[in-house]
């Protein structure tokens, strides 16, 4: 790839929304498309776009936070870095865990890739998804126009969906500019343990301990050792532990597994994402899994095609994501023609000139 063109816009002397809703004001009436960034860190995902690079970066900050509403208000270009730093120094987070991909510094991820890249960590099955915090958010449309959507409290439940519409929607229905996230305080005791078991009595074990009140917050397994995380007060994170068993670990297991650091990721076969319903037995799949969210999403390091993957996780009800840039035409999960139609039709309804990232997620018509 050559080098990437620059936006021919700064943000020197107008404030920042505004000189991104006039880069897509002149793309709708050039008819060109852009291709909307922020560090770029999740560029890997999806299909390759060519377009205008529209930067967020520029639009950065964090609005509003008042601690005691459990609400933070921040501009897309804010490093998520940034954002978590002041959710730990009131003691609080988001409690989905958003992976970063990057390294900090002049690569940090941004809040705006945050939402649209939709990304939960090994909390997600605990918590709730990205998409659940999402309370409201600012959007320049595809008709040229700067709206908000939702509120800042969490009963407000105003133009919600649209809102939570974004979440995953990787840059293709709008830009966006502002979100509003609910966060939680973070919890008083967190206690990591490792137990050795293979895969089926391991997925086996997950299955019963979540009938129970048990405090996990993560479950991830090698193939050799299960490995949870408990969260929540003293007493019950200690009664927790002294019941299951186990060797203590270093917490810093689950941040490498979120960034993908753990030497399984290293290996240079293609990666794939599985999302799988829950409890799903051991799939026998060619190449070396890793589990993840208690079972609900694996990590496969393979040589073998897409169709075959896709084919056997299909079956079971579930589907697979190439995270091997450029590996596959078709890095989402093809849909269903009834689902692709819907999706193509909400894309023309909220993106009417086709400007904002196009074919990202699946070829245009």
């Amino acid at each position: 790839m050559g080098a990437e063109r620059q936006p021919h816009f700064t943000a020197q002397d107008r404030d920042a929304s505004d000189v991104l809703l006039e880069q897509v004001n002149q793309a709708i009436e050039s008819g060109l498309p852009l291709r909307i960034q922020g560090a770029n860190s999740k560029s890997f995902l999806g299909r390759e776009v060519a377009g205008e690079v529209l930067d967020t970066r520029a639009h950065r900050g964090i609005v509003t936070y008042d601690p005691t509403e459990l609400v933070i208000t921040a501009r897309a270009g804010t490093p998520l870095s940034e954002l978590n730093a002041a959710l730990d120094a009131a003691g609080q987070m988001l409690p989905c865990e958003p992976p970063t991909f990057s390294d900090g510094g002049v690569g940090d991820a941004t809040v705006g890739g945050m939402i649209a890249a939709g990304l939960s960590g090994p909390r997600r099955p605990w918590s709730g998804s990205v998409r659940d915090f999402v309370l409201g958010t600012r959007v320049i449309t595809g008709l040229g126009k700067h709206l908000k959507f939702g509120g800042e409290v969490m009963k407000n439940v105003a133009g919600y969906d649209l809102s939570r519409l974004m979440a995953g929607s990787f840059g293709c229905l709008g830009l966006i500019t502002e979100v509003s996230l609910k966060v939680l305080p973070k919890p008083r005791l967190c206690t990591s343990i490792a137990l050795e078991m293979d895969s089926a009595r391991a997925l086996a074990r997950l299955a019963e301990w979540g009938q129970q009140p048990l405090p996990i917050s993560a479950a991830s397994h090698d193939g050799r050792v299960l490995r949870l995380r408990l969260e929540g007060g003293e007493g019950s994170v200690a009664a927790a532990h002294d019941r299951l068993g186990g060797e203590s670990i270093d917490p810093a297991y689950w941040r490498a597994l979120n960034e993908h650091r753990l030497d399984f990721f290293t290996d240079g076969r293609p990666l794939w994402r599985l999302s799988l319903p829950t409890n799903t037995a051991v799939l026998d799949l060619p190449g070396d899994q890793l589990i993840d969210w208690g079972g609900a999403q694996r990590w496969l390091k393979s040589d073998a095609s897409g169709s075959e993957i896709r084919a056997i996780v299909s079956a079971v009800g579930g589907h697979a994501l190439s995270y091997s840039h450029g590996l596959d035409d078709s890095p989402f999960q093809p849909l269903a023609a009834p689902l692709l139609r819907y999706h193509r039709q909400l894309k023309a309804q909220l993106d009417p000139h086709g400007i904002f990232n196009p074919g990202r997620m699946y070829a245009e018509i």
